[in-house]
């Protein structure tokens, strides 16, 4: 017999309710491989991925439960049969390929080159997920990103499963004709084994790659083994806009980001949670990681009245208590190849930048930059991942405790696969956005501005109806950038609005990396419920 004491409220207010008392039975567990990752300094990539999935499992499992009910001629005992396989399915990797290929270097040397791609879920077709070239790349870490795409889509309501690849280089190394060569046979690898194709896993620019090497691929496969698929094209995303890109997807991710936060700290419930004033008037920020994403994070920001007063990059440490013009750091990058020293519009400092007292800090570099050793010595408010896994989650704690808001990497970093998404669209409709319609509503706009200009001098009213500067830029209908950007920004927004109500349901505070990993753990587990697990 199991005796539960309730305190007279309670009864009370179920004597007054008159409604059954309903307890929420956790039975699940995290695995005992990852129980230690809590309190691990230096956990694996992998291990960090795989601990926030359990833990959100095992706070979100008996709603799951809840939602088999539905199906009255389950017994109990099949209801948990069935919610522990789909998450075994769902927690699991689905494939990995791992290969090695030669390479003669330019002074006639030879080399093996290692590669990877990992699928993690096949849930939703094609799998999705960039390829980064990096010599710390290996396979744990591939697998480690494959599981974080897969939840990242989910999150952000993309028809995608999660995939990841990598080639074990130091690009700075090779000259262009040798990483071209690189490109081309890892494409080849992936083709042979079905690891790419517009219906199977379709790659993405990422770390230490862009739309140069996606040209490359997508230039392998269609005069190869994709010579006969009309949909080629769509094989890889973050391709150049001449090559089947779309415009908006080079500053998609860092625009994502800010939209993000953006959706946060106009939000006054939660920011009364951490006691900071809403809005973005009198905001400082730093940026850890002036690349593509931390650089048009901290564009947005400016133009939205935030002061970015120190950034952090590999080569030096900018402060400007005054505000760093980001527009103009970053057009300096571009001419200085990539680096920010000498800038002349911030003085140089040292790491301990990152410590400074600020409102919003973006972490846009590389994984776990906040430990369990610098997490209490921060100094700001907001933490936003525009990088992938820079938080461990021994530091997690520690930000929650200090009532840091930490907005996590597979939310906040989701606006690239967003926009990828729609360059996909595209290619596999053979059309850009809007170019069937823009003659027609340009048209229509005009006759409308003279059918009304008419009717006033019809009506003895001598008037001349101009267009203003903004009905003027609209007068053609949407052009591709406005409904990428305007894509983008609802996409970002409901799944903003999703994570916080899996906050509110499961009362989570302010834990939005836990809600995060609930919303997408929901999503993925009907559609494996109302698609079969397995044959």
């Amino acid at each position: 017999m199991v005796l539960i004491t309730l305190n007279k409220n309670i009864v009370l207010n179920l004597i007054l309710k008159r409604s059954p008392l309903l307890i929420s039975v956790r039975s699940y567990e995290i695995p005992e491989k990852l129980k230690d990752v809590a309190q691990d300094p230096n956990p694996s990539f992998y291990k960090m991925v795989q601990y926030f999935y359990h833990y959100a499992v095992k706070v979100c499992e008996p709603s799951l439960e809840d939602y088999l009910k539905k199906y009255t001629h389950l017994s109990d005992k099949k209801r948990k049969q069935r919610v522990a396989g789909i998450l075994k399915v769902m927690g699991s990797c689905n494939s990995s390929l791992q290969f090695e290929f030669p390479l003669q270097r330019k002074n006639g040397d030879y080399e093996i080159i290692h590669a990877y791609r990992s699928q993690h879920s096949v849930h939703r077709l094609p799998c999705k997920g960039g390829i980064r070239f990096s010599d710390q790349v290996d396979l744990e870490e591939v697998k480690a990103l494959a599981a974080l795409m897969t939840y990242k889509c989910a999150c952000s309501n993309i028809p995608f499963g999660g995939s990841k690849g990598g080639v074990a280089i130091n690009p700075k190394k090779y000259t262009v004709a040798e990483l071209q060569r690189i490109t081309r046979r890892y494409t080849l690898e992936l083709a042979k084994k079905h690891y790419i194709g517009a219906g199977i896993d379709v790659p993405a620019p990422d770390v230490n790659t862009s739309g140069r090497e996606m040209s490359w691929i997508v230039d392998t496969y269609i005069k190869t083994l994709g010579y006969n698929d009309i949909n080629a094209a769509a094989c890889v995303t973050g391709k150049p806009i001449n090559g089947g890109g779309i415009r908006g997807r080079v500053e998609a991710t860092g625009r994502g980001v800010f939209i993000t936060i953006s959706e946060f700290i106009h939000d006054e419930q939660w920011m009364k949670l951490i006691d900071l004033e809403p809005g973005f008037k009198g905001k400082t920020a730093i940026i850890q990681g002036f690349g593509n994403v931390g650089s048009w994070a901290g564009v947005h920001f400016q133009e939205s009245g935030v002061k970015v007063i120190g950034v952090l990059e590999s080569d030096c440490n900018l402060f400007n208590p005054v505000g760093i013009k980001c527009k103009e750091l970053q057009e300096y990058k571009a001419k200085h190849r990539g680096s920010a020293k000498g800038f002349q519009g911030a003085k140089e400092c040292g790491p301990e930048l990152m410590f400074e007292n600020c409102d919003i800090l973006v972490l846009a570099a590389l994984e776990k930059s906040i430990t369990h050793e610098n997490a209490g010595k921060l100094n700001c408010k907001i933490i936003v991942e525009g990088a992938n896994g820079p938080t461990t989650p021994a530091a997690d704690v520690i930000l929650r405790e200090k009532k840091i808001l930490c907005l996590p990497d597979l939310l906040a970093n989701a606006g690239g696969v967003t926009v990828s998404y729609f360059e996909y669209l595209k290619n596999i409709n053979h059309v850009s956005f809007g170019k069937l319609s823009i003659k027609f509503w340009r048209d229509s706009n005009t006759a409308l501005l003279d059918s009304v200009e008419k009717s006033l001098n019809n009506s003895n009213i001598d008037a001349k109806i101009q267009a203003t500067p903004l009905f003027q830029s609209l007068m053609s209908g949407a052009s591709e950038h406005h409904i990428v950007t305007s894509g983008l920004e609802y996409s970002m927004i409901n799944a903003c609005n999703d994570v916080k109500q899996a906050a509110s349901t499961h009362n989570l505070g302010i834990d939005v990396r836990t809600a995060a990993y609930i919303n997408a753990i929901e999503k993925i587990f009907v559609t494996y419920d109302e698609q079969g697990v397995a044959i």
